[in-house]
């Protein structure tokens, strides 16, 4: 009878999400994070009268790329973000986009 109903159990999803055969269940991969491309060329400038170096931040959308895909320190993300309203505000950049 005790057989039976430790089958049962067994039978049951995981609570914590599916694991793979290894024990893993972490489904985000790790990732390598690349520096600061302004922290590393001291030759870069972020500009807002730039908008051919800023468009690389900007989604299609218009959104502001956040630094976990932009790979920028938290300084130059300001800066950025800050350039990049700046263009915004004179029509160098759109604020969204033509669809």
């Amino acid at each position: 009878m005790k057989d039976a109903s430790r089958e049962r159990q067994s039978d049951r999803p995981d609570p914590r999400g599916d694991k793979d055969a290894l024990g893993g269940g972490n489904a985000f991969r790790r990732i390598r994070r690349r520096g600061c491309t302004y922290c590393s060329d001291e030759t870069l400038t972020i500009d807002y009268k730039d908008p051919q170096g800023l468009r690389y931040f900007v989604t299609d959308r218009g959104k502001i790329v956040p630094r976990r895909i932009s790979g920028a320190c938290a300084k130059h993300q300001r800066s950025i973000t800050l350039a990049v309203k700046r263009a915004r505000n004179i029509a160098l950049l759109p604020f969204t986009s033509n669809d």
